[in-house]
């Protein structure tokens, strides 16, 4: 496992340049797609995009807040993968695929009814996920649904990425110094995002968008309620995946950087707080999702790309 060889060169140590160089300059590979749409027990659904047969074990990757296939880790992730011999296929969550899903209710970070009802339904059609991503947003949901499920996960192995394991610290720390251009990026996104919807499905919410100034207030006042919260602090309590490290038993691979501008430091998991199951990957350097090294622009690599090669054909057997 090449996990204690990532160094970042002279010129990408910042976090904040980590963070926004992929998204800035990553080059995307084009692969050919399938859109599949899951027709879910409540009426709604989700799509998921499958890229040519490959023949390998299945591994399902979770996008992070407001993310989809255009999200700069997405394509060069699954073209890895495939190269490596595995099957990907990318979930977007509700209303993420750009067609505003039937619901009211919308994605949020602890939603693994939906995780577990999309394995579920990849099962029973012959096509079982072996493994999964998650990135950000995603891989918190995914490190909850394996801490609830447990021995019972579906999962043979499992990998995280940048997670906000405490989310009401996520959202403290998203309000402070430089990471404020995040929650607005993000915060602009979301209100976009509810706007459009809205267009299609009546919301039940008497809303102001424009009062709304931070992430907290948006979970407070349409992501809680929503979703069956009684407010942000709930919601925060319920779905933080730090709780459910302990429980863990699946193979997970947990890769994270303490220069991470959407969370502070105390905040990464010790491995005194995490299950049997879970293997650190802790990085001085990487800002969030980004983990990108090489001596030149033009000539870079991705730690992300060589650990969930190696990680998953480690414990899949490719």
């Amino acid at each position: 496992m090449p996990t204690d060889t990532f160094q970042p060169p002279s010129w990408l140590r910042n976090p904040h340049l980590q963070t926004l160089w992929p998204k800035l300059f990553r080059r995307r590979p084009v692969l050919s797609l399938r859109r599949e749409r899951l027709e879910l027990a409540d009426a709604d659904f989700i799509d998921l995009a499958w890229t040519a047969p490959a023949g390998g074990p299945v591994v399902l990757m979770l996008h992070g807040l407001e993310g989809d296939l255009r999200s700069h880790y997405a394509l060069p992730v699954m073209a890895v993968l495939l190269h490596a011999g595995l099957q990907p296929v990318f979930m977007h969550l509700r209303g993420c695929s750009g067609e505003p899903n039937r619901l009211p209710r919308t994605y949020h970070s602890g939603a693994i009814e939906d995780l577990a009802e999309v394995l579920a339904l990849l099962r029973a059609s012959g096509r079982p996920a072996a493994a999964a991503i998650g990135f950000s947003l995603g891989g918190n949901l995914l490190l909850r649904y394996l801490g609830v499920a447990g021995d019972a996960s579906q999962l043979r192995a499992a990998m995280a990425v940048s997670v906000p394991f405490v989310l009401a610290d996520a959202a403290r720390r998203l309000e402070q110094g430089s990471s404020r251009l995040y929650q607005q990026y993000l915060l602009d996104r979301m209100k976009r995002s509810y706007r459009w919807k809205c267009q299609a499905v009546a919301s039940p919410l008497r809303v102001d968008l424009d009062r709304i100034r931070t992430l907290r207030e948006y979970d407070e006042r349409i992501t809680a309620p929503l979703n069956g919260f009684a407010g942000a602090d709930d919601y925060y309590a319920r779905c933080s995946s730090m709780g459910y490290l302990p429980a863990i038993t699946t193979p997970t691979l947990i890769l994270h950087s303490t220069d991470d501008p959407f969370m502070y430091p105390h905040n990464v998991p010790r491995a005194d707080q995490v299950g049997p199951g879970i293997r650190l990957a802790i990085q001085e350097h990487g800002g969030h999702v980004g983990f990108i090294d090489g001596r030149f622009p033009w000539r870079t690599g991705c730690l992300i790309d060589r650990l969930a090669t190696a990680f998953l054909r480690e414990h899949l057997a490719v």
